[in-house]
């Protein structure tokens, strides 16, 4: 594992890397507005794909590397993201954008002019709690590249059956939140949900061409 700093117009962001000795693929995981990158999803990805050929490089933003609390608003968030895109295809290898939250919102808007060769989007958040009128399915629709969505079954930014068709894949995480906690009562454990995440990243990213 190693960490560099990356200069973008928004401020220096950080790169994390977890390399895989043969890989193929660069996965890149943004984080979302109310976290870093210390979320288990993002950490678990981390730790399981490395050993499938897929190097993880999980990317803090420049608000969070300046130690701000609040992200910005969404272009600034953008600007931030193709920063650090030079230094993700610095390997020489495709490169998945993806994220959580947020961050999968930044993979899907500019998966198509950065040239990603897949979204992971983790966590999309459809709408905002309770407001399923403010739709940003347009966003999920328009990523132009090979998507997977893996979303809890319980999440409130939009539970599975929400999401509209379309060309992307979807998994779900039974019980789980927006974060895939899932509740003492669930039917599957919370390694189990993780577990469901990870396998089900290793297949996607195994049939990428």
């Amino acid at each position: 594992m190693t960490t560099e700093t990356t200069a973008t117009q928004a401020g220096d962001a950080r790169i994390t890397w977890h390399p895989a000795r043969q890989a193929r693929l660069v996965l890149a995981l943004g984080h979302g507005a109310g976290g870093g990158i210390e979320a288990r999803d993002l950490q678990a990805l981390a730790r399981v794909l490395p050993g499938h050929g897929v190097t993880v490089a999980l990317v803090e933003q420049p608000w969070r590397v300046a130690g701000k609390k609040v992200a910005p608003p969404p272009k600034t968030l953008d600007t931030g993201w193709r920063g650090i895109w030079p230094a993700l295809t610095g390997p020489g290898l495709p490169v998945v954008s993806g994220g959580r939250s947020a961050g999968a919102r930044v993979a899907c808007r500019t998966a198509g002019e950065l040239g990603a060769h897949g979204v992971l989007a983790l966590g999309f958040p459809l709408h905002p709690p309770g407001r399923p009128e403010k739709s940003r399915a347009g966003e999920l629709l328009g990523s132009g590249v090979p998507t997977l969505v893996v979303q809890g079954g319980n999440d409130p930014f939009g539970k599975p059956e929400e999401f509209p068709d379309g060309a992307y894949e979807l998994t779900e995480v039974p019980w789980g939140d927006h974060g895939f906690a899932v509740p003492k009562r669930a039917e599957v454990t919370q390694e189990e949900a993780v577990a469901i995440i990870t396998d089900a990243a290793v297949k996607w990213t195994g049939s990428l061409a």
